[in-house]
């Protein structure tokens, strides 16, 4: 058996929303709702919230959940949750964003399953339908592709796969839910720990720095990510106009 664990990396000096996990979303914190919703699911033995903050810390005990003080130099979210980690008995590190409140158990769980079920895979992640034009567009709605097993062939901004016939260019581009099959990428990540700590020990790669998307490193180096169809859909909170979008 594969023990997993959930690990929540939380910063407090977002750029875009600074003190963004401890911003109060229906009277508690953001970071709290992530957690318990993450400890909610059944294939993870431990939930952990990774951080460089003491206010972070202190909020996520508070609440009675379990937080862990790392370095501030991380560079990204990957990098702090190989710190706790690489110190941890497990064979499983689900990584769940911070900004994710809506994240569904069974997310995690599916993300779990993938790598117990596919020996292949050093890491795992989910996508969903897109239904709308606007998602199709938008660069910061994140597209996967996968090959016929499911691994994924690529990430980008950019609308993938291109509709050469049905799209003439990107300003004509038409939406049909039976005939358009575009899919975009929830951010959750499932990691075997060895590739885990392979993923962030290896440079950046040149796509990562075009597209600005760090798991296009893991497929420059030849890991194989396996990808589910999921049904559920996230939000993640980026700015003040999210969290008042997701209090709604």
């Amino acid at each position: 058996m594969h023990k997993a664990v959930a690990i929540i990396p939380a910063r407090f000096n977002a750029a875009r929303f600074p003190g963004k996990p401890l911003a109060l979303l229906k009277g508690k914190p953001i970071i709290q709702h992530v957690f318990e919703r993450v400890s909610d699911a059944g294939l993870v033995e431990e939930v952990i919230v990774a951080t460089d903050d003491k206010r972070i810390f202190d909020a996520v005990t508070a609440a009675g959940g379990r937080a862990v003080m790392t370095s501030g130099a991380h560079a990204c979210g990957t990098d702090r949750i190989a710190e706790v980690a690489r110190a941890m008995e497990c064979d499983i590190i689900v990584n769940v964003q911070g900004d994710e409140p809506f994240i569904m158990p069974g997310m995690v769980d599916d993300t779990v399953m993938l790598l117990r079920d596919d020996e292949k895979a050093s890491m795992s992640t989910l996508a969903v339908r897109i239904d709308n034009r606007a998602d199709i567009l938008s660069p910061d709605v994140v597209k996967v592709v996968t090959d016929n097993e499911g691994y994924a062939l690529y990430f980008s901004r950019s609308p993938i796969p291109y509709y050469r016939d049905e799209w003439k260019d990107l300003g004509g581009i038409s939406f049909s839910p039976r005939n358009t099959a575009v899919f975009k990428h929830i951010g959750i990540y499932g990691f075997r720990k060895e590739a885990l700590m392979s993923f962030t020990s290896a440079p950046r790669c040149r796509l990562e720095e075009i597209e600005k998307l760090e798991q296009l490193r893991a497929l420059s180096c030849g890991m194989k990510i396996k990808v589910k169809e999921t049904v559920y859909n996230t939000f993640g909170i980026d700015t003040i106009e999210d969290l008042r979008k997701a209090e709604k």
